[in-house]
């Protein structure tokens, strides 16, 4: 652990950090905006491209830094990119997801460590003891981590996505099987799968609305 002086230039460096961020960009500009939100869609589809091993690590090394509570980081990430391993993975899909996972060049199974708390230790250094809530209170661990679990799985949608790779979500697909196939004798829990690669756009259909801001949000 640093001492008193060396965690305050830690500090002191990590603010100065953001600081010279702050002064080289204030946002992204329209077209930023458009690939990773307005014209960005969910596909069904996908070129014969694979996606490589480098990719998916450069994939991780982007999404990792989302937040989350307390730096928790509950989810993990299996990618299933060879054939056997799909054929594994479609008998716990439902029927009109076996040909998104058997044609898509990977397919992330975004899970939770339900034991992600052994790992608050390392990622709070300055709080050595944050770990001891969930021993204490278990009942915390469940909810801690499907709140934070989903948002790092938002996280790597989006990292594809400005990485130049597509993205499609899937929730259709039996969660106990998926433990039961992957992840068996372990504390990992499926949350969703998302097929990731280079998407045919012949496979996409009309947008869908989304809600307006009145009916969605309030300012109080």
């Amino acid at each position: 652990m640093p001492n008193d002086a060396e965690m305050e230039k830690i500090v002191k460096l990590a603010q100065q950090d953001v600081a010279a961020l702050r002064e080289k960009i204030t946002g992204l500009d329209d077209l930023s905006l458009d690939l990773m939100f307005r014209k960005a869609r969910s596909h069904n589809a996908w070129h014969d491209k694979p996606v490589s091993d480098e990719t998916l690590h450069e994939l991780y090394e982007l999404m990792k830094w989302g937040p989350t509570a307390s730096n928790s980081c509950p989810a993990r990430i299996t990618f299933v990119k060879s054939d056997q391993a799909k054929e594994k993975l479609v008998p716990c899909l439902m029927p009109n997801n076996e040909n998104k996972v058997r044609t898509a060049p990977a397919i992330a199974i975004i899970s939770n460590d339900m034991k992600f708390y052994e790992q608050m230790p390392k990622l709070m250094p300055f709080r050595p003891d944050a770990n001891k809530m969930f021993i204490e209170k278990p009942e915390m661990v469940q909810p801690f981590a499907a709140r934070n679990g989903s948002l790092q799985g938002a996280y790597l949608i989006f990292a594809a996505r400005a990485i130049g790779l597509d993205a499609g979500p899937m929730s259709g697909f039996k969660n106990p099987e998926v433990d039961e196939a992957f992840f068996k004798g372990t504390d990992i829990k499926s949350n969703f799968l998302c097929a990731l690669g280079y998407a045919d756009e012949t496979g996409i259909f009309q947008r869908l609305p989304r809600l307006e801001f009145e009916e969605a949000c309030q300012i109080i």
